[in-house]
């Protein structure tokens, strides 16, 4: 059987109304050039129309891969089912995707990254359907939103709510897959796959799993093809028996601008001088005061944002290794990278495959979890995914929700309002110009995490922000720290839209965070 074709051939055997599942994180792995070939061939001749594009992670950014872009033509799309979409700042457009989700012209789902990995094992293995807790009274729940991101959604339920064992889950259908198209480094003629230059294996195998044993087709988009029995067994990632056809594109992006980089796959060791310490600000106060809840060997997760630089922390503060960390696309250990690069790591100890990972997350395995928020209510709810009118400014929920549900600790971290502006030093926080908009609110617009459900689970909850640090308890919301220079009144109390409870042992946050000098931090010992 002949495996290798062109890439506008593999795009004509896409039939219209197939269900196609992608593998991609943002810019990182993801298959442009197949998905492209799809959007050029229904430009041409409406075909394939009617898809339902199934997305662990998003495929494409805003800042050069344009990945489901592509496809955001209407008529091409009937449904998309993502973890997360490209996101970027409001003084970019609205990605056509987004478009289509807002004006209502596809239905839109948001579903935990962790979940939709599960839904192709399950389907790979004729299970039927995800039955979990991960999402129980967030947006996931069909009792708020059911992942609908709109009317057209909402009319067509993809979850529900069921007893089983004398408990309470949610059950996710089988959406059974009609193509994969995953991305990988080499092939070799047989269609054996491996990912040297990758900097993540993400979801590949499961997603080519699903759609072999259920009768579909399996288009791999690689950089090369070599002679069978160039490739080390224990290099194939993803075995021949899965693949159907073979697409080359020798220009494919490691990650959004960069090319290639042997340090994001891994194949070299950086010195620990090559890596940049996080500037001083703010935003570094607050990754500070986040590092002082690392104990000595945690396992910690990172989420993107101010979070991401708590690596930059310990490594400034000399206690490089100290700490393993663990992010969602995969790597365990090393620094984790930023920016366009963030989902890998440097200096990894191993990249794993991102289901597995979100197997160990589910389940709790890891010590301590660190993200950031947009929103927090008056019950602990924390909203990462959607606010206001431009839903495109967050990417989703990603695989936020399949961390947060059975993590022992969280810290969630932040500004206390938007567009608030600093004066930072000498050991003391000045608020210059107070934020525009208020972040601690009455009602979260979208629940991406559950406070009442981390009380019900006696999950440890801290939400660190530049003036101040509170808990989550029974009776709410506590402020058990406070910034020097902050006053409790008027620069926290009264920039609350609900009312905050107070410590009777408040303390002052260490002076040595708003410091522009290394702090001396000493993690703690492991309970």
């Amino acid at each position: 059987m002949k495996k290798l074709i062109s890439l506008n051939e593999a795009a004509s055997l896409i039939q219209d109304q197939a269900v196609v599942t992608v593998s991609s994180s943002s810019g990182l792995g993801c298959p442009d050039a197949m998905l492209a070939a799809i959007g050029e061939r229904f430009r041409a001749t409406g075909s394939p129309s009617a898809l339902t594009m199934l997305h662990p992670i998003a495929a494409g950014d805003m800042y050069g891969i344009k990945g489901v872009e592509h496809l955001a033509q209407p008529g091409l799309i009937r449904r998309i089912i993502a973890g997360s979409l490209p996101s970027g700042p409001s003084s970019l457009p609205m990605p056509d995707i987004w478009r289509l989700i807002v004006e209502n012209e596809i239905a839109g789902y948001n579903v935990p990254s962790g979940i939709l990995f599960d839904m192709h094992r399950d389907v790979a293995a004729h299970k039927p359907g995800v039955l979990t807790k991960v999402g129980l009274d967030t947006f996931v729940d069909p009792d708020r939103q059911g992942c609908a991101m709109n009317d057209k959604a909402a009319s067509e339920p993809i979850v529900q709510k069921v007893h089983f064992g004398g408990d309470t889950w949610l059950h996710f259908p089988n959406i059974v897959p009609d193509v994969a198209i995953i991305r990988a480094t080499t092939a070799d003629e047989k269609g054996n796959l491996s990912f040297e230059h990758e900097g993540a294996y993400l979801g590949g195998l499961d997603q080519a799993l699903a759609v072999r044993n259920n009768g579909g087709i399996v288009i791999a988009q690689v950089k090369r093809v070599v002679a069978n029995g160039s490739l080390r067994t224990q290099d194939v990632r993803v075995p021949c028996n899965l693949v159907d056809y073979i697409v080359v594109d020798e220009a494919q992006m490691q990650t959004t601008q960069t090319a290639y980089d042997p340090a994001i796959s891994g194949e070299i060791r950086q010195p620990a001088h090559i890596f940049e310490y996080a500037d001083w600000g703010t935003d570094k106060v607050i990754a500070r005061r986040a590092a002082m809840e690392v104990a000595e060997g945690d396992a910690v997760n990172l989420g993107f944002g101010i979070s991401a630089n708590v690596p930059r922390i310990l490594l400034e503060e000399g206690l490089d290794g100290e700490a393993t960390w663990v992010i969602e696309q995969g790597a365990v250990g090393g620094v984790p990278l930023l920016g366009f690069a963030f989902g890998c790591s440097a200096n990894a100890d191993a990249i794993m495959p991102s289901p597995d990972q979100f197997t160990y997350f589910q389940g709790g395995g890891f010590d301590l979890s660190l993200l950031s928020f947009m929103q927090i209510d008056r019950m602990g709810n924390v909203n990462v995914s959607k606010l206001g009118a431009k839903p495109y400014l967050t990417a989703g929920c990603g695989g936020f929700v399949d961390i947060t549900s059975h993590a022992k600790s969280i810290i969630f971290s932040g500004y206390f309002t938007a567009g608030a502006k600093f004066e930072v030093g000498n050991g003391e926080l000045k608020i210059t110009q107070e934020g525009r908009s208020r972040k601690f609110v009455e009602e979260v617009e979208h629940v991406t995490f559950s406070g009442k459900i981390a009380l019900e689970r006696s999950q440890k909850i801290l939400y660190v922000t530049e003036r101040c640090v509170m808990t989550l308890t029974q009776a709410g919301l506590m402020v058990t720290e406070i910034a020097p220079g902050i006053d409790l009144e008027k620069d926290v109390l009264g920039q609350a839209e609900f009312p905050l409870l107070v410590s009777p042992s408040l303390k002052r946050m260490d002076a040595a965070l708003f410091t522009n000098a290394p702090m001396n931090l000493t993690l703690r010992k492991s309970a």
